[in-house]
């Protein structure tokens, strides 16, 4: 089943409360965190205060991207503040599979992250112990870009590598989603989609959950 995650670096910072439960109205399951620390990334965003305060203001599961250099030293105080799922970039882990296992060690799902660049064989070695993989369909670091359209082949690669190896894996996408593509997205094997402004840029998130959603089924129909 495809989920859709909220992005909150979409939402309104000062209402954050509010805009997490304008999409549980519309059942998401999970809320997605982008940390930035103006080193990895050229932003700064939340830390785990945040995403401790979220988990007060939500059951959901929260989804922790962690865009930083030094992983390593704050995945135990996300997984603390309540962080379900902990995702890194290949390209910060100079000791990956390390990370990786710090990540299980502290109760949370972990995932690794990749960089439009760079090439799904990187992970060859990694995939058999990862929970989920996360591509970047826009340049990490800002909100609201366009979509870059060969991350579709990279979830084609990754879906192709999980049945072929027998792998459980989840595929997820993060970046320039809108009602246009979702449904091709969906259709090359993702599992988890990452939505920001396209939820949180509208009047309505619940609407604008329920309206990508309706764009998938659709695509998954004319597939049939």
């Amino acid at each position: 089943m495809v989920e859709i995650a909220p992005s909150i670096l979409a939402a309104d910072f000062a209402h954050l409360g509010r805009d997490v439960k304008a999409v549980e109205r519309a059942g998401v399951s999970m809320i997605h965190v982008d940390v930035m620390d103006g080193h990895f990334v050229p932003n700064i965003t939340i830390g785990p205060p945040v995403v401790r305060s979220l988990r007060k203001a939500t059951d959901l599961l929260l989804d922790c991207h962690l865009m930083i250099e030094n992983p390593d030293l704050y995945i135990p105080q996300f997984a603390v503040s309540g962080a379900r799922m902990i995702s890194v970039h290949q390209e910060a882990c100079p000791h990956l599979d390390r990370t990786i296992q710090l990540i299980k060690d502290n109760g949370a799902a972990a995932g690794v992250v990749l960089n439009p660049a760079t090439p799904v064989h990187t992970l060859s070695t990694i995939l058999g112990a990862v929970d989920f993989v996360l591509v970047m369909s826009v340049n990490p670091g800002f909100g609201g870009q366009k979509f870059i359209d060969y991350a579709l082949e990279k979830i084609r690669e990754l879906d192709r590598m999980r049945r072929e190896r027998r792998f459980s894996y989840r595929i997820e996408i993060d970046g320039g989603v809108s009602e246009d593509n979702v449904g091709e997205i969906a259709s090359a094997g993702c599992d988890i989609i990452v939505a920001g402004s396209s939820i949180f840029g509208r009047d309505d998130p619940a609407a604008a959950v329920a309206g990508l959603l309706r764009k998938v089924e659709e695509q998954a129909f004319l597939r049939a």
